[in-house]
């Protein structure tokens, strides 16, 4: 049976990375570790390790995207949460089985990871995110 390893990420949607790590990195004394841009889902994205977690950080560069409709309706603040799981496609079909509203009936994949969302009508209001590590990285001597 699939399983939850562990929480892996709360995303936290913002309509400006630079403003945002104002709060987290000087108010708070987290680190930024990287920005990237994320054109398969129209975004760019700040990471904050914590632990074996991290926040994300996320602005969207587009406006038809989920997250720009989540600023405009809702403003800033908590977008999801993400579950690294052990076998999405397991953890997809206990889901079905048990009647959960997804997002994604298949996982998206992308480099190196699978996703997929769990409908927030199904979760208390929260949108939550299933994902995969489908490439470990095996770290090398040098």
């Amino acid at each position: 049976m699939a399983k939850i390893i562990k929480l892996n990420h709360i995303a936290v949607a913002v309509t400006d990375i630079a403003e945002a790590l104002e709060f987290w990195e000087n108010a708070l004394g987290i680190k930024l570790d990287h920005v990237e841009d994320v054109p398969s889902q129209k975004a760019k994205v700040a990471f904050l390790p914590i632990g074996e977690s991290e926040i994300e950080l996320v602005q969207p560069t587009s406006q038809d995207t989920g997250t720009a409709r989540f600023l405009e309706t809702r403003g800033p603040g908590m977008h999801h949460l993400c579950f690294e799981v052990d076998d999405i496609d397991g953890m997809l079909a206990d889901l079905k089985t048990k009647g959960i509203r997804l997002i994604n009936e298949e996982p998206l994949e992308l480099d190196g990871r699978k996703l997929a969302f769990i409908h927030p009508k199904c979760a208390n209001g929260v949108l939550i995110e299933l994902y995969e590590i489908t490439n470990k990285k095996i770290p090398t001597d040098s």
